[in-house]
């Protein structure tokens, strides 16, 4: 894949990613992720549940002072199941943690670890050439840092993606707006006319 091709598709990833949202992404993620690696956690967790729940609803239904032998029996029961379930849920957050201290490191390496690296990779190189004469005095600046007079550096190249790709994004949210406020006005006479 060219740099000019490259470089606008992390620039894409990046924002999309911001665009959605990390902690939508890693709650959908872990989601998947306790799916696959803690099936029996989970299953574990759900019957602990019920468990508890069912014991409590007895428990509520028995008389402490005319059926004490079953009150206590389902009472130490409660109380243990209460106990599995918080030990499993601590098990649980702790699993959460760690999750989302790898899943925000491994996010930040694709995205924006991997545009610094390819920025200083390329640092030196031309991402295009631009015509003899089109930008004036202004074409050195497009190859700062370190690319070839006349031509785009990475890092140029990279703040104009972004640019694009954020005055796209509002053009599109703009347009979604104003496809959804006809509907919402058509509606809104409507109602005051049934009222």
């Amino acid at each position: 894949m060219s740099l000019i091709a490259t470089i606008f598709m992390l620039v894409f990833v990046t924002e999309l990613i911001s665009w959605i949202g990390k902690s939508v992404l890693l709650e959908f993620v872990y989601a998947m992720y306790l799916r696959i690696f803690y099936r029996a956690a989970l299953a574990r967790q759900r019957t602990l549940k019920s468990e508890v729940l069912l014991g409590k609803k007895e428990l509520l239904q028995t008389s402490a002072q005319d059926q004490f032998a079953k009150w206590a029996k389902l009472r130490r029961s409660v109380d243990k199941g209460l106990a599995d379930l918080e030990k499993l849920n601590s098990d649980l957050a702790s699993a959460r943690t760690s999750f989302s201290l790898q899943f925000n490191s491994a996010v930040w390496v694709l995205t924006a670890g991997l545009q610094f690296v390819v920025g200083w990779w390329y640092r030196k190189s031309a991402v295009f050439y631009l015509p003899p004469g089109w930008f004036g005095p202004v074409t050195w600046w497009l190859a700062l840092p370190f690319a070839p007079a006349g031509s785009v550096s990475c890092g140029v190249w990279q703040m104009a993606c972004r640019r694009v790709i954020k005055v796209g994004e509002r053009v599109v949210k703009d347009l979604a707006a104003a496809a959804d406020a006809p509907s919402e006005q058509r509606a809104a006479p409507a109602d005051s006319k049934g009222s």
